[in-house]
């Protein structure tokens, strides 16, 4: 009965959603592939690592022995996001993105193809890629009552 009367007094950590938006931990494996053409070299080792085979990558060699990728996409409606595909690429081609919000109505619009994993806007996550975390914002922490502060602090602005 005292933990119950303890956490009845507590400051609520509830948050209104759609208005204030939390930082997702700098790790986070999201909804999201963030894909860099510049880096990726068409090895398909990414697709080969997947357990539901969910990468389709079709390349072909130019004069100099290389592969251009032709088409990559991820059917993020069957993905599982377990990350092993960005822990298997060889070149640091691909990445978790830190987006959550990825709900679609229909599952044909689930499909991630090419151009919507270049996409310049989304930001990468550290999984996979430690180096990255020092440069990504804290993960809001409602339990230690951080994100109260910092929303009083943006209110009274």
């Amino acid at each position: 009965m005292a933990l119950t009367l303890q956490h009845l007094f507590r400051k609520n950590i509830t948050t209104q959603y759609p208005e204030k938006r939390l930082q997702p931990s700098r790790r986070i494996r999201g909804q999201q592939f963030v894909w860099r053409v510049d880096l990726c070299t068409g090895c398909a080792t990414c697709a080969k690592s997947c357990p539901h085979g969910i990468i389709q990558i079709t390349t072909s060699k130019n004069g100099e022995n290389r592969y251009i990728v032709d088409k990559i996409e991820f059917d993020t409606g069957r993905c599982m996001f377990c990350g092993l595909c960005v822990e298997a690429c060889p070149f640091n081609a691909l990445y978790m993105g830190r987006s959550y919000e990825q709900a679609r109505y229909s599952h044909r619009l689930l499909w991630a193809d090419k151009e919507i994993l270049m996409a310049p806007q989304d930001e990468v996550s550290a999984y996979g890629h430690p180096e990255l975390e020092e440069r990504l914002p804290k993960q809001t922490l409602l339990v230690y009552g951080q994100f109260s502060q910092e929303m009083v602090a943006t209110e009274n602005d």
